[in-house]
């Protein structure tokens, strides 16, 4: 099965939920789903993939936000600003992991290899 069917599987399922679309969708992934990376929502992701997916893209633009808001002003070494930005990415991929591995567990939500189109059986 593809990537974009396995993908529609999902977002049907999620959407049955109740969930808000913003939260299994985020702007983020559909931005990289149109751009044909094959990245599955967050509750589908797994926690090692949402780790280093949410940790990275935060402590980058978080990181290089202080770096030039704050941190560069009080002359700290680019060294302890690129320790404290990955930790914090770290801090926060592991918070946000946790987060959809409780969510997808709470749902019920198959694992991403297991899902399959509904059969079609004719009476």
């Amino acid at each position: 099965m593809t990537f974009q069917a396995r993908l529609e599987i999902a977002l049907q399922l999620l959407e049955a939920t109740g969930m808000w679309r913003s939260n299994y969708a985020p702007p983020v992934y559909r931005l990289l789903w149109r751009s044909r990376i094959p990245i599955p929502p967050p509750p589908f992701a797994g926690f090692a993939v949402n780790f280093l997916f949410q940790g990275t893209w935060f402590g980058t633009f978080w990181g290089a936000l202080m770096w030039f808001l704050f941190w560069r002003h009080q002359s700290m070494p680019v060294t302890a600003a690129i320790l404290a930005a990955g930790f914090g990415g770290a801090v926060f991929g592991g918070v946000i992991a946790a987060y959809w591995a409780y969510k997808a567990r709470k749902l019920r939500l198959p694992a991403w290899s297991d899902l399959k189109p509904p059969s079609s059986v004719f009476d």
